[in-house]
């Protein structure tokens, strides 16, 4: 639990949304991956413009690989979660949008009311992948394109930032990619975002067809560092943090176990720090404020 009066960069009065188009206006914006409230309360912590709803995570934190087996409740749930742990924005993984473009205004809708400041529709054949699976495989453009300009009718707030995501550069190639970016801007998407960039040459083409020629672009990944993603003229960058680094942290923590050690689960100041992020001074605060004469 996360007390409002502690939480940083709050902005009164301004929606999820707002606040997210702000912080691009000053810059790219730099979200790292969380999976829950626990992380994006940790990522808050550390300074953190934005948070990422990672997908993957979210489907990793129920035990499911991320090939579409996540449904659009459980993503909302997470969603819920995270959005009320922390007052910098969340930027969201809608999947698909969980079917056509009318399923795509309910998931719009959901995720808007969960406190989502942005959210991205991929292009994919459902049942989707990770972007960095093999076997993807895109809907027609012209598809893609209507559910675009559904998800814009659908949201109440217009500042709530549509990501636009092509995955055709694997199973179509970059061609298609760029077509289809730009398709998306057209139909009003706020940004797009190509995924599956794995090389520095994909980076280049990125760059060089789409960030260059004016599009408000995303990028996910870590090829570059973020400062020099910043300079290329990104506007979000999502990279980092989430499941990857708590599955090498827990994973060396029973190895430590398994030898003898352990130590380090029962150390009492990180013990605290863990309760005083969660919260627990404000609860201590609230049951003195209502605690019965």
């Amino acid at each position: 639990m996360s007390s409002s009066n502690s939480r940083p960069n709050s902005t009164p009065n301004s929606s999820p949304g707002a606040k997210l188009r702000e912080a691009m206006a000053g810059g790219m914006v730099l979200a790292p991956f969380v999976y829950d409230g626990f992380t994006a309360l940790i990522a808050e912590g550390q300074g953190a413009q934005a948070v990422y709803m990672t997908g993957h995570g979210t489907s990793a934190q129920i035990g499911l690989p991320d090939v579409g087996l996540t449904s659009m409740a459980e993503m909302v749930s997470n969603l819920g979660y995270i959005a009320d742990a922390v007052d910098v924005p969340v930027i969201a993984d809608a999947d698909t949008g969980y079917g056509n473009a009318i399923n795509a205004q309910r998931a719009v809708r959901e995720y808007e009311t969960a406190g989502a400041a942005a959210l991205h529709l991929e292009d994919q054949v459902f049942p989707k992948r990770c972007g960095f699976f093999e076997g993807k495989q895109c809907v027609p453009m012209a598809e893609h394109v209507q559910k675009i300009r559904a998800a814009i009718d659908a949201r109440s707030d217009p500042d709530l930032v549509i990501i636009a995501r092509t995955d055709a550069v694997a199973p179509n190639g970059w061609e298609d990619a760029i077509r289809r970016a730009e398709a998306y801007r057209e139909a009003g998407a706020d940004v797009v975002f190509v995924d599956g960039v794995k090389t520095a040459e994909d980076m280049d083409i990125y760059t060089r067809r789409l960030v260059e020629q004016g599009l408000p672009c995303l990028y996910n990944g870590n090829l570059l560092p973020g400062p020099e993603i910043a300079e290329r003229g990104f506007k979000i960058m999502i990279t980092g943090g989430g499941h990857a680094l708590s599955y090498a942290a827990v994973c060396q923590a029973l190895v430590n176990l398994k030898d003898g050690g352990g130590g380090e689960g029962r150390d009492l100041d990180q013990f605290n720090t863990i309760t005083n992020l969660l919260g627990l001074p404000e609860i201590y605060e609230l049951e003195q404020r209502y605690a019965i004469d």
